[in-house]
């Protein structure tokens, strides 16, 4: 029996899917391996609602028969369970159809030579550490007359991959996250950060920040739905960027399903528009594990190198996202994902955004967000926890919520302003000044 999951080192890890590997008898066989602990506060209306922490363990095994393969996953640490789990991944590959995209299993990756950050004093905080830090943000809550709710998270994670072609790779790390909701009467507002160690988590400046913003919130004013600039604070511009990255698929940018295709007259595609500068020259973007505010690990989750890639340069794409499978069938290089998302930003505070605005709108939160046209990349969703009419530079008042009908590609077409960047979940994005945003109806989403 091995030792619980989280006391398992990094080269305990791979003396694990090493040993799995050994025990295969496919033709061939990839063994991906996570395990970690999470622990999370939740509050809500001013008090600890839910304390909790689990240790995660996931082996997966698929085992390959020629053009055949299956997957079988554990959770169970005991050596016979992992036996099984082995075993019943081989019998499903056996009897499995031939993959018509069956690729060959990844050779040995060169990584980048760096370390992902681990914070100690994350990995060991204590649920009473933890619910001090939470008593402290509903203490200024209640001071405030506001109701706060939201989640205080931490997690230490090690993962690993191998293959029976010799790839190994591991990495651990930790991650802290804080979300934060403050209401009063009809207002409210929302945000959160996340960080790679706890004390890096703007806590109690952001509480401070989101209760006084949600003091302004009350009483919103309905303004008639129409095409206004609007100002973004980083995590509502988050939620929509990443839509944007998702879809730079290069398979389905040359079948003619996205809006990096290039159609002709006939309505066929005729490859994508990679190279062409169709953003606003002020987005730059890149995959950049290494960034100082994520600094994560090393490979994917199929065990494709994450090095750093640009994305759009200058406000042109410049990397598409390729499969193994569809860069074979282009000729290309396989990228995997393009994530974590990094966009650079500038030294700009959010108020120096409004204070450049005319009139237009601040968006706190983009909620709810779904496709209308994913040929067009055109989403609907709607504002929410705090939203704001500016007016000659300055918030002027509150106003009602909006649903929202946008074409993302445009969005980023019509960026004229950044400021300073920040992490929110994996991703780092500063806020943004956008010329035009299309606001379709009032909604009464609080």
């Amino acid at each position: 029996m091995i030792a619980a999951p989280i006391l398992i080192g990094e080269d305990q890890l791979l003396s694990l899917v090493e040993k799995v590997i050994k025990q295969s008898e496919a033709e061939g066989v990839f063994v991906s391996l996570s395990t970690g602990e999470e622990a999370l506060s939740r509050y809500s209306e001013n008090q600890i609602s839910q304390n909790i922490s689990q240790t995660r363990f996931n082996l997966t095994i698929t085992s390959y028969f020629g053009t055949r393969c299956a997957s079988a996953s554990t959770t169970d640490t005991d050596p016979e369970a992992i036996a099984q789990a082995v075993r019943r991944s081989e019998e499903l590959a056996r009897i499995a159809p031939e993959d018509p995209e069956w690729m060959p299993l990844l050779e040995v990756q060169v990584y980048e030579q760096r370390t992902p950050a681990f914070d100690e004093a994350t990995a060991m905080l204590s649920p009473l550490e933890r619910g001090k830090i939470v008593q402290a943000v509903c203490a200024r809550s209640d001071r405030a007359n506001v109701d706060g709710s939201g989640t205080l998270s931490t997690e230490v994670f090690l993962r690993a991959v191998g293959n029976s072609r010799g790839l190994r790779a591991c990495s651990q790390g930790t991650v802290a996250d804080f979300s934060f909701t403050a209401r009063t009467g009809d207002g409210s507002s929302w945000s959160q950060r996340t960080a790679w160690a706890i004390d890096q988590l703007p806590i109690e400046s952001l509480t401070e920040q989101l209760i006084e913003r949600a003091a302004r919130s009350k009483h919103p004013r309905e303004v008639k739905p129409s095409i206004y600039p609007v100002v973004f604070d980083g995590a509502a511009f988050a939620d929509l960027l990443s839509w944007v990255i998702w879809n730079l698929d290069a398979r389905a940018a040359d079948e003619g399903r996205s809006f990096m295709s290039r159609i002709d007259e006939t309505s066929k595609p005729i490859g994508n528009l990679l190279g062409e500068a169709i953003f606003s020259p002020l987005v730059q973007v890149q995959r950049d594990a290494a960034h100082p505010l994520l600094q994560l690990g090393t490979f994917t989750s199929d065990g494709l190198s994450n090095g750093y890639l640009k994305i759009i340069e200058d406000g042109v794409p410049k990397n598409l996202s390729y499969s193994r499978y569809w860069a074979k069938q282009q000729g290309k290089e396989p990228t995997g994902s393009l994530t974590p998302i990094v966009m650079d930003g500038t030294n700009q505070s959010l108020a120096n955004l409004i204070g450049q605005t005319e009139r237009g709108i601040l968006v706190s939160r983009a909620w709810y967000v779904r496709y209308v046209n994913p040929r067009s990349l055109v989403v609907t969703g709607m504002t929410r926890d705090g939203t704001f009419w500016i007016e000659d530079g300055q918030i002027a008042y509150p106003i009602k919520n909006l649903r929202f009908n946008q074409s993302l590609p445009e969005m980023l077409r019509d960026v004229d302003a950044l400021s300073t960047v920040q992490r929110y979940g994996s991703s780092v994005v500063p806020g943004v000044r956008v010329q035009a945003f299309n606001f379709s109806s009032v909604t009464d989403s609080v």
